[in-house]
């Protein structure tokens, strides 16, 4: 009698294993992965693994009518054991059980078996999916009975709340998870950090400043643009009528060139459209914009409706895809380390990189770096202004005539409550 409780007791055992292993994977495999096992790879036990998922409500009451089953029964079971090898001494042998039975469901029937799971989720949602959907049609009363029971005691999550998608932190927290179980390549995480950023991006953030526009009058003779362009080496240059501030067109240097040199073309027939687009708006819609349009460029007015900067075709692609350079392209460095240790940087780069090259968090609301250093110095910047924030110390460097194109920047070295933070 003993040898056939002690192998009820090791089946149920077994069983309880199994039960906790399956809550663990169902729980932890991924669905991307397993839709990818089902959808291309045609794997019939992915296709049920997904099928069981959607009734995780009736899914989780099988398991856990199943494992206090299994628990209970071993348990009452060892108590009897226990109590007949102790001559019918009742508390002892109860305690006994007890203290055996609590240390071996904890450690082969929970943590050994959820470890396990948690290791190889998939694989073993595949190798208990078609045993569960057994125990799930044998204990459908009463898993019928306990998800009724949930669902009058659960409140059921509004439209909004169900409609509710990830939002784009969990999107890069997913990204980050994938790249560090090695499925994709680190140019392909960029790309996909880049595709979700991109859709937070607005025009302010990757425009060219006002300050920077190559352009030319309306009244300009055509030497005087062709001179322009072979300064430049654009193949676009704007035409604005008077000032900056009122841009009417754009040329193409195919147009302006032709086969005998200098186009005979008036110059009101080789201007082109261009997109007037505010500093607000994403660059996604500016994108479609510029595709509506069929142009290249998109001239960023200001709240009084002056220029304020432009954006073209190729900055929202490097947006995606990063820096795309081509032949006439000037190699500009952000980031310069002086013989002194300071790092010389391009004032005019964006905030993200900033940070991310100096390994540091700043909240604010400024996109460039010369506008951060401008609002903590709370003054027009001078040559010699300095200020210091986290283990940095920033100091304008160079400025052209007001506006600030180099900042020098100081390292120190973190203290434990930074590097904590």
């Amino acid at each position: 009698m003993t040898t056939t409780y002690i192998i009820i007791i090791a089946v149920c055992m077994l069983l309880s294993a199994y039960f906790s292993a399956t809550e663990t994977a169902f729980l932890s495999f991924s669905k991307t992965r397993m839709k990818t096992y089902a959808e291309y790879d045609g794997n019939k036990k992915a296709k049920l693994v997904l099928k069981l998922y959607e009734r995780y409500d009736k899914l989780i009451s099988t398991i856990l009518i199943g494992n206090n089953i299994v628990n209970i029964l071993m348990s009452s079971l060892a108590t009897v054991l226990f109590i007949g090898l102790f001559k019918g001494d009742q508390d002892l042998g109860s305690l006994v059980s007890t203290v055996v039975i609590t240390l071996l469901v904890l450690a082969f029937g929970e943590i050994v078996p959820k470890s396990m799971a948690k290791s190889s989720p998939e694989k073993f949602a595949l190798f208990s999916a078609p045993i569960i959907r057994f125990l799930m049609w044998i204990f459908t009363p009463l898993s019928a009975l306990f998800v009724l029971l949930q669902k009058a005691t659960v409140k059921k999550p509004s439209e909004d709340e169900e409609e509710e998608g990830m939002s784009q932190e969990e999107l890069l927290m997913f990204v980050e998870e994938v790249e560090e179980e090695g499925a994709i390549e680190e140019s392909e995480v960029d790309l996909l950090r880049s595709a979700i950023e991109f859709t937070e991006r607005r025009a302010e953030d990757i425009l060219t400043h006002r300050r920077h526009i190559e352009a030319v009058d309306v009244t300009a003779t055509k030497e005087e643009i062709a001179e322009k362009f072979e300064e430049t080496k654009y193949s676009r240059l704007l035409v604005y009528n008077e000032t900056i501030d009122n841009i009417v067109g754009v040329i193409h240097q195919k147009g302006f060139y032709d086969a005998q040199g200098i186009t005979k073309i008036p110059m009101h027939e080789l201007m082109g459209s261009v997109v007037f687009v505010q500093r607000s708006e994403k660059i996604s819609d500016v994108l479609k914009q510029l595709q509506q349009g069929k142009t290249h460029i998109a001239v960023v007015i200001d709240e009084y409706g002056g220029t304020f900067g432009m954006i073209t075709m190729e900055d929202i692609l490097e947006e995606l895809v990063g820096e795309i350079w081509d032949e006439h392209d000037e190699v500009v460095e952000h980031f310069v380390v002086l013989e002194d240790g300071k790092v010389r940087v391009d004032a005019t780069i964006n905030m993200d990189e900033f940070c991310r090259y100096f390994d540091l968090r700043i909240d604010t609301e400024c996109v460039l770096v010369g506008a951060y250093v401008q609002e903590e110095l709370d003054k027009l910047p001078e040559i010699g202004d300095t200020f210091d924030v986290a283990h940095l110390t920033i100091t304008v460097s160079e400025l052209d005539l007001h506006h600030m194109t180099m900042v020098d920047v100081t390292v120190h070295e973190r203290h434990e409550e930074e590097e904590d933070d």
